[in-house]
């Protein structure tokens, strides 16, 4: 009967754990720059999302959290090529390995938190027991089955809970953002490769064209036609162009290089899928992000880990304060005890229940300091969040800054490219027919080179900022065109 009495008592006692010490964690800080931030992205076709009611930003899973959308998302750009580099990058990536090992270490701790203890002793021992007036050498053999269960008599169990769940979400939103920034990574050096390989093939033509001024230029000079110098300017041009293409292709292999580091392939596998589309820059169809950016920076992965960390924090400071408080525990054993001394021998069972009380009387002020180091801990999380989300705001406005004015740069820079074009032409036309200098051809080929030069720069531009929008905005967006088609 008492034994039935204490388990009650104890059974009565954990609903005392239904108000748990320390603040009630309410959500992320609201910050200004987020809920003002779709009144100020411009650039795009967009439509601004309104802050939650209750001014909380809620953590969004990019892609849903699922892989395979995350491959469907980049299938946008219809590039078999950057698929297949994309998908063995977030096979072989080291930072998700990495990402998945922390995530199994705080669903470890968030399993064992608050559980009762159960452990069995085995103990065997020989010595003297007096039994009346004889003394006896005898041997102890015992088997104890002991358990342990703390009450959480102020919740200070609960906020250990508590906090150990937070975690384990914070580290699974680093395992997303992980994901998305290896995508972002290996899509960013698959079009620098496409880009390079753009710049490769004008240098080429530039030098093959080089090349041939200059043999040209020799035999004329050799025949009295042209002066030793003119030949001599062809020779340095056709060199310096020659030049000009061996550092171009080394850019490229270091970009390959990269490509391997990233995706774990041999660099013949790698080589292979990239010739497999060789000299196309990867062209994405025309988005719509359906609400810039405060709608989808709720989905950010490192916003969301830091506003689980904001939580984990606010629940140790409940922690803390529960070690202040007295704890109560329940243990019990049970177990047989055999006692042999020659010809005497006996088989006992014992076993024992009954509460603990531990209070906390003097520490020195030990106690307090670390309630105080939970809270000042918990201020530095809430800015820490607060900088990052400023952070994400700024990240998605500079994307759509440049966005825009790679779009309206292309334009241009198409114009420029082709009028250099056939001033270079014209300019090639008179230098032939003995009207112009080699100097004036010469000029208007570095022009048209530089503008063909600059014209696939903006366009590698453009896709590089679909694709730090990508990044800014957690894991891309939704295509509302393509939804509406479906």
């Amino acid at each position: 009967m008492r034994a039935i009495a204490t388990l009650a008592l104890a059974a009565a006692l954990v609903g005392c754990g239904a108000f748990p010490v320390g603040p009630d964690y309410a959500g992320a800080p609201a910050t200004r720059a987020l809920s003002q931030a779709a009144a100020r992205a411009e650039g795009i076709q967009a439509h601004s999302a309104p802050a939650p009611a209750d001014d909380r930003w809620q953590a969004r899973l990019p892609h849903g959290g699922e892989p395979v959308d995350l491959a469907r998302w980049w299938s946008q750009f219809d590039d078999p090529a950057l698929d297949a580099l994309l998908a063995a990058a977030q096979r072989e990536a080291g930072s998700l390995a990495q990402a998945v090992a922390r995530i199994e270490q705080a669903r470890a701790a968030a399993i064992a938190t608050g559980l009762p203890t159960l452990d069995l002793n085995l103990a065997s021992s020989r010595g003297t027991i007096s039994i009346g007036t004889s003394l006896l050498l005898a041997t102890q053999n015992r088997a104890t089955v002991q358990a342990g269960w703390e009450i959480d008599l102020f919740g200070r169990i609960a906020r250990e809970r508590e906090a150990s769940l937070a975690r384990l979400d914070a580290r699974t939103a680093e395992w997303h953002d992980a994901r998305v920034s290896v995508a972002a990574e290996t899509a960013a050096q698959y079009l620098q490769y496409r880009y390079c390989e753009a710049l490769v093939a004008i240098a080429q033509a530039d030098a093959a064209s080089r090349a041939e001024t200059a043999n040209i230029t020799d035999r004329a000079a050799v025949a009295g036609f042209q002066a030793p110098a003119a030949a001599a300017l062809t020779r340095a041009s056709a060199a310096e162009a020659a030049g000009r293409l061996t550092g171009q292709r080394a850019e490229c292999d270091l970009t390959v290089k990269a490509l391997v580091a990233l995706t774990g392939l041999d660099e013949p596998q790698v080589r292979a899928r990239l010739a497999a589309a060789q000299g196309r820059l990867p062209a994405p169809r025309a988005f719509e992000v359906g609400a810039v950016p405060a709608g989808l920076l709720a989905q950010r992965p490192d916003l969301a880990a830091a506003e689980r960390a904001l939580a984990a924090a606010s629940a140790d400071i409940g922690v803390a304060e529960g070690d202040r408080y007295p704890r109560l525990s329940l243990a019990g054993s049970v177990g047989p005890l055999r006692i042999d001394a020659g010809q005497l021998g006996a088989t006992l069972t014992t076993w024992s229940i009954g509460p603990s009380l531990s209070l906390p009387i003097f520490d020195g002020g030990r106690r307090r300091a670390t309630v105080e180091a939970a809270r000042a801990a918990y201020a530095a999380a809430e800015a820490d969040y607060r900088t990052r989300a400023r952070q994400a705001v700024r990240e998605v406005e500079e994307a759509l800054v440049r966005l825009q004015s790679a779009a309206d740069r292309e334009a241009d820079a198409r114009i420029a490219a082709a009028g250099y074009r056939r001033a270079f032409e014209a300019a090639q036309i008179r230098w032939k027919g003995g009207l112009g200098s080699l100097l004036e051809r010469e000029e208007s080929r570095r022009y048209t080179l530089a503008a063909d030069s600059t014209l696939a720069g903006v366009q590698r531009d453009r896709v590089a900022a679909w694709v730090a929008l990508y990044r800014a905005l957690g894991g891309g967006w939704k295509n509302t065109n393509e939804d509406a088609r479906q």
